[in-house]
């Protein structure tokens, strides 16, 4: 009788065991699916303030003004005013900020001409030439299979599904600097600004706006030092041709290696959306010009 009750308790025991299982298996799965629409109502929402946003840079009247003028001062003075534009959409929080989507140097244009000056840069860094080298690696332009493989460095044995068309993004630059910082040893890699310096993209033929470079990209294209670099960053949005600059000859020829402008009428819109629970960004280009943006980021 006794093992009758006893095995009687074990199967209410293991029974008990199951449902708790069940319930917590249910629950686990309703909060997941409750994540889900969450993110979704999430993706929905942020999508449509993209699209107001839009909305208003297509209908912008002084935006249309600075291109039909060329207006130099203008698109300065405009950046200037929307670097930070704070908004409250019904529970939520938004922060814009628009700034020149060509105040840096895109990676993608390294080449043999501007690449000693690279070096240069990175050495006052203290980081070594073989940085450099594994950059202009994973910049060059691959035409064959053969070349597709055909790397010096090991980082793609340590990173297959690493994407090596062109360096992408700033995530895709991080795993790089990874690896170098973990392969030589070289802890200098940190002391580099990155996200004042470089771009990021497979359009080669981008130019720098000379008028929004940062002092960082000064320094680099001008292989100046940072006092030099500073001193020629605060004149910027007046700059109207090379003569303004007042460089020396040194300077012009190491600012001729790189594709310059003094008027690209191209934006970088960042979005920032804080509720109670979330925190979404959206980052993409808008061309003034053709009135369109592109290169659409949601990070949520």
């Amino acid at each position: 009788m006794q093992q009758r009750r006893a095995i009687a308790l074990l199967i209410t025991v293991m029974f008990v065991m199951i449902i708790s299982v069940a319930i917590g298996y249910g629950l686990q799965q309703l909060n997941n699916a409750s994540r889900i629409v969450k993110q979704e109502q999430n993706l929905y929402q942020n999508s449509m303030i993209v699209e107001d946003v839009l909305e208003i840079l297509k209908q912008s009247k002084e935006l249309s003004n600075l291109i039909d003028n060329n207006a130099t001062e203008d698109l300065y003075s405009f950046l200037s005013t929307a670097a930070y534009i704070p908004l409250d959409i019904g529970e939520n929080k938004v922060i814009i900020s628009i700034q020149s989507a060509r105040n840096k140097f895109n990676i993608n244009n390294l080449n043999k001409k501007n690449k000693p000056l690279l070096q240069a840069y990175f050495n006052k860094m203290m980081v070594s030439d073989s940085y450099i080298e594994l950059l202009s690696e994973l910049t060059r332009k691959v035409e064959t299979q053969e070349e597709y493989n055909n790397y010096k460095s090991i980082l793609f044995d340590k990173y297959p599904a690493l994407f090596r068309e062109y360096i992408a993004s700033k995530k895709h630059l991080e795993i790089i600097n990874r690896f170098y910082r973990d392969e030589y040893k070289d802890e200098s890699i940190n002391n580099v600004a990155f996200d004042k310096l470089f771009s990021f993209s497979k359009d080669t033929n981008r130019s720098i706006d000379l008028n929004y470079a940062r002092s960082e990209v000064w320094e680099l294209i001008l292989d100046t030092s940072k006092q030099r670099a500073q001193r020629v960053y605060q004149g910027s949005g007046s700059y109207k041709s090379i003569k303004d600059l007042h460089l020396s000859q040194r300077e012009k020829e190491s600012l001729s290696h790189f594709k310059t402008s003094f008027f690209e009428p191209y934006l970088r819109v960042d979005i920032q959306i804080i509720d109670q629970e979330e925190r979404s960004r959206i980052h993409f280009e808008y061309d003034i010009r053709a009135k369109r943006g592109y290169d659409f980021v949601f990070e949520i």
